[in-house]
């Protein structure tokens, strides 16, 4: 078992080798951390999402609509939904989140062909939804809010992926959900999953926000960066931090959970994205519906010789685990 390293090291392992990897615990929950989570959802599904859909065009068979629906506290973000291909009878709804600084526009590769889907961008961030409710990155978005539990961003990013699931519903009727999220997106969907019972399953990718107490001993080149440096300057930040572990929240699933975790990554630390596949590993323990299907991948954040056959493997294993979550008697 190798020994981890502060530093990414040339390659972004960290010192970690996939035995080490494996054998990161997820940080365990504090005090009321299931409590205020469930609150947060029981708050939100009070929320009338009144989505205003505007179409934008076809794309491969699909009809693409740019939406605007509410949040909590009356604001109102803009993402996209998009149809079955060819008119298909849809069997479930996909919440499809994004990587951080948001997207440019819709991308299908993961989502079936008789699925309907909805591209939430988190506020603050992408082209819909620069500064809207938060910062952009370049901005300060990561540290939003960190100054209280109740404002942080990444709470607030988690919270309104519940109202985005409402909206889907809305225009689509009620379907069962699955998500799926990269990065900044794995890391806010593995916090919004657990108290959510519309969602069936999720694809987490090189999900980011996972225990934070080997991350903040962590530099990196992504947003962790600046979260590090804060927590240096101000101590208290750590106690905000462990409402929003990605790590500790997986540990509550009680759905199947593809993850798909870097052996190297400059920018999520591999640490903490193995600790919230080890947190469903545990999860699944319990019997109580979780189960982990774990890819372990050579790199994130960058690009590497194969890795379009990876991605194109890792695409239709998502295809494949949204319609077997759909499939369970559980998500009839």
């Amino acid at each position: 078992m190798s020994v981890a390293s502060a530093a990414p090291a040339d390659d972004g392992s960290y010192g970690y080798d996939l035995e080490a990897l494996l054998a990161v615990p997820p940080v365990e929950p504090p005090s009321a951390f299931a409590e205020l989570w469930s609150s947060w959802y029981r708050d939100a599904l009070r929320v009338d999402p009144d989505p205003r859909p505007t179409s934008v065009g076809m794309s491969g068979g699909r009809e693409v609509f740019e939406v605007d629906h509410v949040v909590s506290g009356g604001l109102r973000l803009r993402g996209w939904f998009a149809t079955t291909v060819d008119g298909l009878e849809p069997t479930c709804g996909v919440v499809h989140g994004h990587g951080y600084g948001g997207r440019e526009a819709p991308n299908v590769d993961r989502v079936p062909d008789d699925a309907v889907v909805f591209f939430p961008l988190a506020r603050g961030q992408g082209v819909l939804n620069a500064g809207v409710g938060a910062p952009t990155p370049d901005d300060g978005h990561v540290l939003f809010g960190i100054e209280s539990v109740d404002t942080y961003v990444l709470g607030r990013c988690a919270v309104d992926l519940w109202h985005a699931a409402s909206a889907l519903r809305a225009i689509a009727g009620d379907l069962p959900l699955y998500y799926v999220g990269e990065s900044f997106g794995g890391g806010i969907g593995a916090l919004a999953l657990p108290w959510d019972d519309r969602l069936v399953g999720a694809t987490l990718i090189v999900p980011t926000f996972g225990q934070y107490d080997v991350r903040l001993g962590l530099s990196c080149e992504g947003s962790g960066e600046k979260v590090r440096r804060y927590v240096e300057e101000h101590p208290e930040g750590r106690d905000v931090l462990r409402f929003v572990d990605a790590s500790t929240a997986a540990g509550f699933v009680r759905v199947p959970v593809r993850v798909e975790c870097a052996l190297v990554d400059r920018h999520v630390p591999p640490p903490g994205q193995f600790a919230v596949a080890n947190a469903v590993a545990l999860a699944e323990a319990r019997g109580d519906g979780a189960a982990l299907e774990l890819d372990v991948q050579p790199a994130g954040h960058t690009e590497y010789p194969g890795v379009d056959d990876v991605r194109r493997a890792a695409f239709a294993a998502t295809r494949a685990h949204i319609r077997t979550s759909v499939g369970r008697p559980s998500a009839a």
